[in-house]
């Protein structure tokens, strides 16, 4: 498969942005993914990108969820590793089916932990799996992306993840 790449000009009205790609993908669909700054204030970037994503294939009754789950996967890139950058995809893998990933260079795979009424931390992969169909972590030779597939209620297979998933 031939695979282009090429800069997203971003919305009408507002200026391109240079870290924002988009290429075709084994289901035909583009995939999208930006390069942002290792700050907490790219995961707005990052649910502006899904939400493209999303309306782009006709699925925004999962841009709420969506939201959500690439919000946590960027927090949690922000805290937990010290590379300047990190990188958002999304990627529709079948009919109504979205995978949203977050590509960082840290090796150290997430660990779902069970948060207490107190802490003030630990729920992020928790929320993850409470609104994917299934989560994992893909290990790059430089890092890993952590990800989690959306599907469009209905469809074949669409339900909510009950554990996390390791592998893809």
């Amino acid at each position: 498969m031939t695979v282009s790449a090429t800069r997203h000009p971003g919305p009408p009205g507002r200026p391109s942005r240079p870290g924002l790609t988009c290429r075709s993908s084994d289901t035909g669909h583009p995939a999208y993914s930006e390069t942002l700054p290792r700050e907490p204030e790219s995961a707005r970037a990052a649910r502006a990108l899904v939400r493209t994503a999303l309306a782009a294939w006709g699925l925004d009754e999962l841009a709420d969820d969506g939201g959500v789950v690439v919000s946590e996967l960027v927090t949690n890139a922000v805290r937990h590793t010290r590379c300047h950058a990190l990188r958002v995809t999304v990627a529709r893998t079948g009919p109504g089916t979205v995978r949203i990933g977050v590509v960082d260079r840290s090796t150290v795979r997430p660990v779902l932990r069970a948060a207490g009424p107190e802490d003030t931390r630990g729920r992020g992969l928790a929320l993850v799996a409470a609104l994917t169909r299934r989560w994992g972590t893909d290990q790059l030779p430089w890092g890993k992306r952590v990800w989690g597939e959306l599907r469009r209620e209905g469809g074949p297979g669409a339900h909510r993840a009950k554990a996390s998933s390791d592998s893809c």
